[in-house]
């Protein structure tokens, strides 16, 4: 088996044409471009672009397999030098069962059935070009309708205060939603861990993923995941999430949940962080907070130690968050050493130490580790590595 990095939740900006996916990522984030940065820049051997059920995404990938930039894999997934693209979507949720709004995202096995998806998709949202569009559909019969063909259904950061499972959509469980026998993975998000999650005994079944959400292509692999595969493709990372023959999760890497923008509860006027039982802001005064997932999470808690051996979750801080470590620092650690990944896992200390000043080497090695102080986030506001 391979040890392949993995980050399965990355939007695209814009297409060739200029026609906006995503409208709050950058028009940097275009399909090509994308596959560049995670094959030969990132180091990623598996991702999931999320917005390929709008038209003009899908043709984008037609061209490039018949002009052989991109080869179909027979077993699922698109090729690019050695990244392989798994297409998906995410949709939102929000029908009568729900109290709130649900991100989903829904992965195919191959072109075909994408287009298949995307055709009927089109009847059930405003507009089949932009990503995360609410679908005018349940959320079941939008489970049962990714596995009539063959695809792979996971809940998207689940725990965000805004537009998730738990932030949002159910009061305690996710069967008051979905079917639960056809969900295949959940996606814990920025704000959350595997230590965290492990307390909500319904989530015993699930694979835990750790993507990016990436909304530029700086912040692909913020998040990702060190999968074992016999090689990068959609049947692979189906058997991968099952734990079958001898596929599986081999480690989540995430951020510390404090560096997440929603881990803290916080005003939702001014942004201040809550203290204790406070029922009004003490710098605005308003008395409406967003609750965040540290909070949330300790409502849903009903088990104090999980049955379930999960892969380790390491809080790694990503390169472009280390104090010192700039634009500049980056490209040279890249021309030594390769790909984010390389750096991130492979590169010796003593080889990083002879690279960089002494003191930013050791916060890089300090951050591989995830052993840096930080300064917990909420309210919309990243948290903050010190130094």
């Amino acid at each position: 088996m391979k040890e392949i990095f993995a980050d399965m939740h990355i939007h695209i900006g814009q297409t060739e044409s200029g026609r906006p996916v995503k409208i709050t990522a950058a028009k940097t984030l275009m399909l090509d471009e994308i596959l560049i940065e995670a094959s030969e820049h990132k180091g990623m051997g598996l991702i999931g672009i999320i917005d390929c059920h709008s038209p003009e995404v899908l043709a984008e990938i037609e061209k490039g397999i018949s002009t052989g930039r991109y080869t179909e894999l027979e077993d699922g997934g698109i090729k690019y030098k050695e990244t392989v693209l798994l297409c998906g979507a995410e949709l939102e949720i929000y029908d009568d069962r729900c109290r709130g709004p649900i991100h989903v995202l829904a992965f195919m096995p191959t072109i075909e059935k994408m287009k298949r998806f995307s055709a009927w998709l089109s009847e059930r949202v405003t507009n089949i070009h932009l990503s995360s569009q609410r679908i005018y559909e349940t959320g079941i019969r939008l489970q049962q309708k990714v596995k009539e063909l063959g695809g792979l259904f996971i809940p998207a950061h689940i725990f965000t205060p805004h537009k998730s499972l738990y932030g949002k959509g159910v009061k305690f469980s996710l069967k008051e939603v979905f079917d639960e026998r056809m969900i295949d993975a959940v996606e814990l998000g920025l704000s959350s861990d595997t230590d965290m999650a492990s307390h909500v005994a319904e989530l015993n079944p699930y694979a835990f993923l750790t993507n990016s959400d990436a909304h530029s292509l700086g912040k692909i692999g913020r998040e990702y995941n060190q999968l074992l595969l016999k090689h990068a493709s959609f049947k692979e990372f189906s058997l991968a999430l099952k734990g079958e023959a001898g596929r599986g999760i081999a480690a989540n890497y995430g951020m510390n949940p404090l560096l997440g923008k929603y881990y803290q509860t916080a005003c939702e006027k001014c942004g201040r962080l809550k203290e204790n039982e406070d029922t009004t802001c003490k710098t605005c005064g308003s008395s409406k907070f967003t609750k965040g997932v540290s909070t949330r999470l300790k409502e849903l808690y009903d088990q104090d130690i999980s049955p379930v051996q999960r892969p380790p979750y390491v809080h790694q801080v990503p390169l472009q968050l280390i104090p010192g470590i700039g634009p500049k620092t980056i490209q040279k650690l890249k021309q030594a050493f390769g790909t984010e990944m390389n750096i991130l896992h492979h590169v010796k200390e003593d080889d990083l130490l002879g690279m960089l000043r002494p003191q930013t080497a050791e916060l890089l090695i300090k951050a591989r580790k995830g052993d840096m102080q930080l300064k917990a986030g909420g309210g919309g506001t990243y948290g903050k590595v010190q130094k």
